[in-house]
């Protein structure tokens, strides 16, 4: 399934999906090993920050279904194997949160995303 260019999270009207369910399970901010910091808002949008210097280096939508979320770039950073939708399991045990993949061609996002977070705020 292709829209258009996805890097870390997202919905897309214009995919034809329809409103996406509330997040609460996963808005926060979150941090991994490598000092990546993903904010997760409750709006279906999020934000990472990869360099570590407070400013979103990219950015997107999210949609999710079930314990499946789907990840859309609509701005920022983009490899060009970051074109198509990331769509990852995951879980969440109180401050952890896991994703394990489902299917993504971007590396850069699988090699964040699949580390384990955890909750800075």
């Amino acid at each position: 399934f292709r829209c258009s260019a996805f890097l870390w999270a997202g919905v897309g009207q214009g995919c034809g999906w329809g409103p996406h369910p509330p997040a609460s399970a996963l808005a926060g901010t979150w941090t991994n090993r490598l000092g990546a910091v993903w904010t997760i808002k409750q709006d279906g949008t999020f934000a990472v920050d990869l360099t570590k210097d407070g400013k979103p280096d990219a950015w997107g939508k999210y949609f999710i279904k079930g314990d499946v979320i789907t990840l859309r770039s609509t701005g920022g950073m983009m490899p060009k194997d970051c074109a198509d939708e990331g769509v990852y399991r995951f879980e969440r045990k109180d401050s952890k949160l896991t994703l394990t993949l489902v299917r993504d061609s971007c590396r850069l996002r699988r090699r964040n995303v699949l580390l384990p977070w955890r909750l800075k705020q």
